[in-house]
């Protein structure tokens, strides 16, 4: 992740993802735009970074690799992607990892990725800086949105969906507890995990003590957690712990760093910090080797159908 809370880049991204995410994308009743007068690898390699705007897809369909990535790049027929948050504007030079590659011809992108194989696209151009891409196999749009590396928002993509920053680790250990605050039944948790895949909201929590490997964790309790919005600050976010009948822990939510996270607990006042332990990188795991993990983006918004249709011959 780059410099945290760079107050000039906020101001400048204020402007960047108000167009990105309030810019209303028309389909009903639309006619397939005419070919752009370059060809579609000149499309593809006009934008350094195609952010996949993932609450303007259409279909009910799902193609696994743009489900999971929040950019994807174009590169002399090389295929990145930035699909974790840890690391998100360094990993790659910002482009991310390299995840397959593709070929491009007649507004057709055909895409060879690592774990998905093949999959093949129309592809529509929407505005200058936005593309359709349509998998005519599952009758399901993706758009994207073109950006530089330079002028791209990064921390905004991190703040805005920290819900799947908290799953890039397979365990969070409690590493700090502050002497002020009051007594409270949390102090006794060491270890949080955050889920990926399922619900999208599980989470396991543990009183184990200096455990080397998280696989060796005992996981005492699991629950639903929830991560929210505070109004006017884009950097501290509200964490709820269901525990059930033990009722709800309720924090402030602040990141420190790629790897570290602090809570505030909100009723007794005790600052408690947390260390990530395991990073998951998806698509590879630490030994290079294809990760099976089962993380992708959930829409937030209500799914529908594609009035797309193919126009191959």
């Amino acid at each position: 992740m780059k410099t945290l809370k760079l107050l000039l880049v906020f101001a400048v991204s204020a402007t960047l993802f108000t167009s990105c995410y309030t810019e209303e994308i028309i389909v009903d009743g639309y006619n397939p735009e005419p070919a752009p007068s370059i060809s579609l690898n000149q499309l593809l390699n006009s934008y350094e970074l195609w952010y996949v705007d993932i609450n303007e897809t259409i279909g009910y369909g799902e193609t696994p690799f743009l489900q999971i990535a929040f950019t994807v790049s174009f590169r002399n027929g090389n295929l990145f992607a930035n699909n974790n948050l840890v690391g998100i504007g360094s990993q790659g030079n910002g482009y991310g990892i390299q995840v397959g590659s593709y070929d491009a011809h007649n507004m057709i992108l055909d895409v060879y990725h690592v774990i998905d194989g093949y999959q093949t696209f129309d592809v529509y151009q929407i505005n200058n800086n936005t593309i359709e891409l349509y998998n005519p196999n599952n009758d399901t749009s993706y758009f994207l949105r073109g950006y530089q590396r330079a002028n791209f928002d990064y921390d905004f993509v991190f703040y805005d969906n920290i819900h799947y920053f908290l799953q890039e680790y397979e365990a969070w250990e409690k590493t700090y507890t502050s002497p002020t605050g009051t007594i409270n039944e949390f102090d006794n948790e060491n270890y949080l995990q955050f889920l990926a895949g399922g619900n999208d909201s599980e989470f396991r929590s543990s009183q184990d003590t200096n455990v080397g490997n998280p696989n060796n964790i005992y996981w005492d309790y699991t629950g639903i957690y929830g991560v929210s919005n505070i109004p006017g600050n884009m950097y501290l976010k509200t964490l709820t712990l269901d525990y059930d009948y033990f009722g709800n822990e309720h924090f402030e939510l602040s990141v420190l760093n790629d790897a570290r996270i602090e809570l505030y607990h909100i009723a007794s006042g005790t600052i408690y910090e947390f260390t990530g332990r395991g990073y998951i990188q998806y698509l590879r795991n630490a030994e290079g080797k294809q990760s099976s993990k089962a993380k992708k983006r959930n829409f937030k918004s209500e799914r529908k159908e594609n009035p797309r249709e193919s126009n191959r011959v």
